[in-house]
């Protein structure tokens, strides 16, 4: 299983609304994600909008691609891209780059 953990970052005028939002994720948001597989997928935010996202993938290339490949994700893309600052360009699911990893403790 390969652990994926990345930065985004939410614009500070719209933190708020950006955790109402994913206080309720659309249920056919979260079965997309499950039946792509992303597993185990959290996101935490700080106070100055750093996101930190975290997930479990087979293949985090190919859950990206077939996430992509969904409807929902592309609605749900174009409601959320307005939230993130410096994505150059790339939607927020575009933009998610892993950072690498130098230590596990299992």
């Amino acid at each position: 299983m390969q652990r994926v953990c990345f930065l985004l970052k939410v614009r500070q005028d719209r933190i708020d609304e950006y955790r109402e939002r994913h206080a309720a994720v659309w249920p056919g948001m979260l079965e997309a994600l499950s039946a792509t597989g992303w597993h185990n997928y959290s996101l935490f935010l700080r106070e100055d909008g750093l996101l930190v996202g975290y997930l479990e993938t087979e293949d985090f290339a190919a859950a990206q691609a077939a996430m992509a490949a969904t409807d929902v994700n592309a609605r749900w893309q174009a409601e959320m891209g307005e939230f993130f600052e410096a994505l150059d360009g790339d939607r927020a699911d575009e933009a998610m780059k892993p950072l690498t990893e130098v230590f596990h403790l299992a």
